[in-house]
């Protein structure tokens, strides 16, 4: 069962209720994030997000993590190109009062000048952190190539330099901005009732006044370029983006099975051919990576460095034998009940339910329908799987990044 609420100052409720579960996964999801960011502002959405747990006005942040712990709760938050999520997971017996506490965080907090200093400090040691992690570094980089340095290209991040610059008024102008009603989308997922999430967002959010939501539509620009960042590593850190399809675009499930067949699972073209026939690279996948206006179909491999120039071939070699060649009706077959097995695990988990529904109330302004994306998969024939597939990997277009002890970025 999924019911959803409107409010008159734009705020959605969105609920799937799901019997016999004993906990409930809570999030209230805000559509913003790095892409919606100007340069002085890089960061700011990911150290709002950060600062929001550290005080209320009748709670500080020990407390307020204490309070959750008392509950036995789990709660975070992310932040992404698009889009920030608090959320938190509890049980049954206790989703008023976790609810009270995910509101008191996300509606009240005060931003202390001392909390917001040493945040400061441990958000430039996550920068840090993940200079450190190559496989990351590399696919900022990578959208960096493909977007630029605006939009989809920003790393969620930040630099250091405006991160140590924010203020409090920085923060409160960019709230009154983005985090608005009619920019939020509460969800709930597991073992409770619609009557039972109306009443604990309205005795919470009712009082919530339509901010000035300022809408955001990204520049966007390709650059599709090939980037080399020098870093003394043992491996090098390869990625490729080709331009795919947006997001809810009537061909995105059949990019989604044709990129199960490339590099989503072990029996997946890019896996047999570059691990387990080559013994190139210990990791090497690909993923999709859509929004609104654009979107890329990535690939990655970490590969020893004495051998990035036959991975690179390798992979190229994959990607043009199955752009010239076709797909095989056995692999879309697969593919396909990937897609579908995919689905009936996620509608097992109270925390992704939540964020699908989230997601699609907050990008579609709808339900999602579980039975229709079905249908729709269950439609998708390998004729039409070889249609799409015959107007991408344009290597024209693609974006190549390269991390490792080198300067020499790959040629396009």
């Amino acid at each position: 069962m999924v019911y959803e609420k409107r409010y008159e100052n734009g705020l959605r409720l969105v609920v799937k209720q799901m019997q016999g579960l004993m906990s409930v996964t809570m999030g209230i999801l805000v559509g913003t994030g790095s892409c919606a960011e100007t340069d002085a502002e890089d960061g700011i959405s990911h150290f709002i997000e950060h600062m929001q747990f550290k005080g209320t006005k009748k709670r500080n942040a020990f407390e307020i993590s204490d309070a959750f712990d008392r509950l036995g709760a789990q709660v975070n938050a992310f932040t992404g190109k698009d889009l920030t999520c608090y959320y938190s997971k509890c049980t049954t017996d206790h989703t008023s009062a976790c609810f009270e506490l995910l509101s008191d965080l996300f509606l009240n907090s005060t931003f202390p000048e001392e909390e917001m200093e040493r945040e400061k400090g441990v958000v430039c040691e996550e920068i840090s952190m993940n200079e450190d992690t190559p496989e990351d570094l590399c696919l900022d980089l990578l959208a960096r190539a493909f977007y630029g340095t605006e939009n989809y290209g920003r790393n969620i991040l930040g630099p250091s330099k405006n991160i140590k610059g924010f203020t409090v008024e920085d923060i409160q102008r960019y709230k009154k901005a983005r985090y608005c009603p009619e920019n939020i989308v509460i969800s709930f997922a597991g073992g409770i009732d619609p009557q039972t999430a109306q009443a604990l967002v309205e005795s919470y959010f009712g009082t919530l006044e339509t901010g000035k939501f300022e809408t955001r539509t990204p520049k966007i620009v390709m650059q599709r370029k090939s980037l080399v960042k020098r870093k003394p590593i043992e491996q090098m850190h390869i990625a490729i983006a080709y331009p795919s399809v947006p997001r809810g675009d009537e061909r995105e499930d059949m990019v989604g099975a044709i990129n199960g067949i490339l590099g989503g699972s072990m029996s997946a073209r890019l896996f047999q051919e570059v691990r387990e026939k080559r013994g190139l690279a210990y990791s090497v996948y690909s993923y999709l990576s859509a929004f609104p206006e654009c979107a890329s179909l990535n690939i990655y491999a970490g590969v020893n460095p004495a051998h990035a120039d036959e991975a690179y071939e390798a992979i190229s070699e994959v990607v043009k034998t199955m752009k010239d060649k076709g797909i095989t009706e056995e692999e879309f077959l697969r593919s396909r009940e990937q897609m579908k097995s995919g689905m009936f695990f996620s509608n097992e988990s109270s925390n992704a339910q939540m964020l699908l529904y989230g997601k699609y109330m907050l990008y579609f302004n709808e339900i999602f329908d579980f039975e229709d994306k079905l249908a729709r998969i269950n439609a998708m024939t390998y004729d039409k799987a070889q249609e799409v597939l015959s107007v991408m990997f344009d290597e024209r277009d693609k974006a190549v990044a390269l991390i490792g002890n080198t300067d020499q970025p790959f040629a396009l």
